[in-house]
């Protein structure tokens, strides 16, 4: 399989805050004098051409929700903010090589995008801990992170692992069909209690470990910001618990940046799928393993 790896510029995966539905826009006319207009023209004409220079076509945001600054210096105590991080890229996302519950390490562009991660997070507002699935592409990519951001201890936690998929385990995608075709047609079914043969996850069973251990996490860190390194599967379930009701949340990209809102009562999607970090070092485009066909 040929690997399409892409670069992306800061503005292309921030995702600009919208009015809420609530709010009334009103259209207003406002009369400058000639000198004014030519002000307003030239800085209109660059602030064309600085957004025709980043344009971009990354990962259209399957949410827009209004953004507060991130480098604010406190988090409200009635709620976690949880940045929840896909780990780096692996030989074997490159290959279009289904992982699941198997122990794939990073390649060297993984690691790179891990310190890329780490360098963003490490600016932002302070990480209070760092947790992580005991596979080795989370842990290495939050042992980087935990690294660069104090040094802090990374606390593993087994029920973030992505979804065990069973004899699809091993295989490349585009072979999987023939190789085991009773475990891919389980894999594609759309009945979320479907588990996989040889021993595979349903899609019910990685939602409920994963959203009660992130659940878990917001509990004891109100007021906190912590990172959550994961995996695709685990990722995208995470989205469902926000948005029940939404077809997908599309492709979680290596190192994207997820921040969850928790409290007590509801969680909340304060961004979604950002790289904007990755401006250097790139990423599959393929976002293999962060997709509902993959993992």
């Amino acid at each position: 399989m040929s690997v399409l790896r892409t670069q992306c510029t800061l503005a292309e995966c921030l995702h600009f805050p919208r009015f809420s539905s609530g709010s009334i826009k009103i259209p207003v006319c406002v009369k400058f004098p000639a000198t004014i207009k030519i002000l307003l023209r030239d800085y209109v004409a660059k602030r064309s051409l600085a957004l025709i220079r980043y344009s971009t076509h990354l990962v259209k945001p399957p949410l827009l929700l209004p953004m507060t600054d991130s480098n604010s210096s406190c988090i409200d105590g009635a709620y976690a903010e949880i940045v929840v991080v896909r780990h780096g890229e692996t030989e074997w996302n490159a290959d279009g090589r289904i992982q699941g519950h198997l122990d794939v390490e990073l390649n060297e562009a993984g690691r790179q995008q891990a310190a890329s991660v780490a360098e963003r997070l490490s600016k932002e507002t302070k990480i209070s801990a760092v947790y992580s699935s005991d596979l080795k592409r989370a842990l290495v990519t939050a042992e980087t992170i935990a690294a660069r951001c104090g040094g802090l201890e990374v606390i593993t936690d087994p029920d973030l692992r992505e979804r065990n998929l069973g004899d699809l385990q091993g295989l490349v995608l585009r072979e999987a069909v023939k190789l085991s075709p009773k475990a891919y047609k389980a894999f594609l079914s759309h009945r979320t209690n479907q588990d996989i043969p040889g021993g595979g996850e349903s899609l019910d069973q990685l939602y409920q470990r994963c959203t009660s251990s992130l659940q878990r996490i917001g509990r004891k860190h109100k007021g906190e910001r912590v990172v959550v390194v994961s995996h695709g599967g685990v990722i995208r379930s995470l989205y469902k618990r926000v948005c029940p009701d939404a077809k997908s949340g599309g492709k979680v990209l290596n190192t994207s940046v997820n921040i969850f809102h928790l409290s007590d009562e509801e969680w909340t999607i304060k961004s979604w799928g950002d790289v904007s970090h990755l401006d250097q070092t790139g990423y599959l485009k393929s976002g293999f393993g962060g997709d509902k066909t993959s993992g």
